[in-house]
C-alpha cells in the first residue's frame, strides 16, 4: 500500500480503502538498496565492467511495489523490458552496444501529417529518434555504444523516449485515425462505477467554474488575480484527483504551460485561453473521456524534486493573498488561493513524504463528498463541518509515520482553526509552512 493509500485507512473498519490512485506517477521514493544499485553500477561502469553496470542499473530502475521493469541475463545478453504508462519498452544489451524501442502505434497506412509531426519532433530529442520498422509501426528508438552508455546517459535517454511514447500515442491516435494502438495489453482498466464518479467530478467542477465567471461576481478585469487562483486551483485539483491520461491530462498540462508562458499577454488573456480550454474539455464527449481513465505502471517521473523550504517560499508568497477575498464576501476565490498552492505543488514537484501526505489529507478534507463517492469512509467531515478530533488524529498518524526519518517533524495542530473551510484551510496552510523537516545528523 503507498503511503498516500494508507490516510484512507480507517481504523474502525476491517475493510480495506479502495484501490483508487491519485497524483502524477514520482520515481523520487526509491528505497536505500535502490540507490545503492545505483552507486555500483555507476563503480562498475568506471571500472569497465559495462555488463555488470547494466544489471546493477535495471537493479535500481525497478520499483520495490511494483512490477515496473523486468531483466533477464543469458550470458553476455542482457533483455530488458520497462514499462511507462500505456507504453513498453524493450530492449537488449551485450558488452558492444545497448538498445531500447518502444511501438507507438501501428500505421494502417503513411501519412504525411503524422509523419511530418514526428519528424518535427525529432528535432527536440536529444537521445532518440522517430522512425518506421518493417511491420510499419510508429517505434522510437535509444541506442548507444557500450563505452558511452553510462549510467546516466542510460537514466536520460530512457526517460526521455518511455515518455515520449506514453504521450504520443494517445494525442497521435486522437487526430489520425489511420493510426491504431499498439502493445496497451498492459494497461490496467478500473471499475465503471469510478469512471463514472470521476467523470461527473470533472463535469461538475468545470460547469460551476464556468457558471462562477458568466455571472461576473467578480470582476474579471479589476481581479484577475482571483481569477486565476480559480481557474489554476480546478485545473491542478482535477489533476490530481482524477489522474486522467492522454488527450485530458496532455489538456491540463497545456493550461499549465499557457499560463505560465513568456508571451507577452497579461493575466486576463491568459485567463479567457483558460476558460476556452476549459470549454472545449467540457464539449468532449463523454466515452472518450472515460476511454483515457485507466490505471498504468510508470518508471520514470515528470516531477522535479524539491525541499520544504521551496514549498514554504511557495505558501508564504501567495497565502496572504486570500486575505482581502475572504474579508470582502468572496469565499469561493478564498479558498482558491490555499487550493492552489497545494496543486501547483502537487502538479509540478515531487514533495517530501509529510508534505505530500498533508497534501492529501488537505484534498481529503475539502473533496469528502468525492472521496465518498469512491467508496472511502471519510470522517473529516460531519453534518457539513470539519471534525477536529478526526483531523488532528489523522495529523498524528501522517506524524508518526515519518518522524523516524523526519525527527522534526511535530506539526502544531494549535494553529488550525476550524470556524469555516476559508478559515480552516489557511490555518492549515500556516500549519504546513512552520514544519521541520530538517534532519538530524548523527
Amino acid at each position: 500500500m503507498s503511503f498516500i493509500s494508507r490516510l484512507f485507512s480507517n481504523k474502525k473498519s476491517v475493510q480495506s480503502p479502495p484501490d483508487v490512485e491519485f497524483g502524477r506517477f514520482s520515481d523520487s521514493y526509491k528505497s536505500e538498496s535502490r540507490y545503492d544499485a545505483w552507486d555500483r553500477s555507476i563503480h562498475l561502469f568506471e571500472e569497465q565492467r559495462y555488463f555488470e553496470s547494466f544489471v546493477s542499473f535495471f537493479e535500481y530502475l525497478t520499483d520495490d511495489y511494483r512490477s515496473n521493469v523486468t531483466y533477464q541475463t543469458d550470458g553476455e545478453v542482457l533483455h530488458f523490458s520497462i514499462l511507462q504508462g500505456s507504453k513498453k519498452i524493450t530492449g537488449v544489451a551485450n558488452s558492444h552496444s545497448i538498445k531500447a524501442e518502444g511501438k507507438i502505434a501501428h500505421a494502417q497506412e503513411l501519412s504525411i501529417g503524422f509523419m511530418r509531426r514526428l519528424i518535427e519532433s525529432n528535432y527536440n530529442l536529444k537521445y532518440g529518434r522517430y522512425c518506421l520498422d518493417e511491420a510499419q509501426n510508429l517505434t522510437i528508438v535509444f541506442d548507444s555504444i557500450t563505452f558511452d552508455a553510462s549510467p546516466y546517459k542510460l537514466y536520460y535517454g530512457l526517460k526521455e523516449i518511455a515518455l515520449a511514447a506514453d504521450k504520443q500515442d494517445d494525442l497521435l491516435i486522437e487526430e489520425f485515425e489511420v493510426l491504431h494502438p499498439i502493445n496497451t495489453t498492459h494497461i490496467i482498466d478500473i471499475t465503471e462505477q469510478e469512471k463514472d464518479v470521476k467523470l461527473n467530478f470533472l463535469r461538475q467542477k468545470v460547469a460551476d467554474i464556468l457558471e462562477y465567471v458568466k455571472t461576473g461576481r467578480l470582476n474579471p478585469v479589476q481581479y484577475a488575480g482571483g481569477i486565476t487562483y480559480l481557474l489554476l486551483d480546478s485545473i491542478y485539483r482535477l489533476d490530481f484527483l482524477i489522474r486522467p491520461e492522454g488527450y485530458t491530462m496532455e489538456a491540463f498540462e497545456r493550461m499549465h504551460r499557457m499560463f505560465f508562458a513568456s508571451d507577452g499577454f497579461n493575466s486576463q488573456q491568459k485567463n479567457h485561453q483558460l476558460i476556452k480550454e476549459l470549454m472545449a474539455l467540457q464539449d468532449r464527449p463523454d466515452a472518450k473521456i472515460k476511454n483515457e481513465l485507466y490505471r498504468t505502471v510508470s518508471t520514470f517521473g515528470m516531477l522535479g524534486v524539491t525541499n520544504h523550504e521551496r514549498l514554504r517560499d511557495l505558501i508564504e508568497g501567495e497565502l496572504e493573498n486570500m486575505t482581502w477575498y475572504a474579508e470582502n464576501g468572496y469565499p469561493e476565490i478564498a479558498l482558491s488561493v490555499p487550493g492552489y498552492i497545494v496543486g501547483h505543488a502537487l502538479f509540478n514537484y515531487s514533495l517530501p513524504e509529510p508534505d505530500k501526505d498533508l497534501f492529501m489529507l488537505y484534498y481529503q478534507i475539502m473533496e469528502a463528498e468525492y472521496f465518498r463517492d469512491l467508496g472511502f469512509e471519510i470522517e473529516y467531515t460531519k453534518q457539513g463541518k470539519i471534525d477536529k478530533h478526526a483531523v488532528r488524529e489523522a495529523i498524528d498518524y501522517i506524524t508518526q509515520t515519518w518522524q523516524k526519518k523526519y525527527q522534526k517533524l511535530n506539526p502544531d495542530v494549535s494553529l488550525l482553526k476550524f470556524q469555516n473551510p476559508v478559515i480552516f484551510a489557511g490555518s492549515y496552510l500556516h500549519m504546513m509552512s512552520s514544519l521541520d523537516l530538517s534532519k538530524v545528523v548523527v
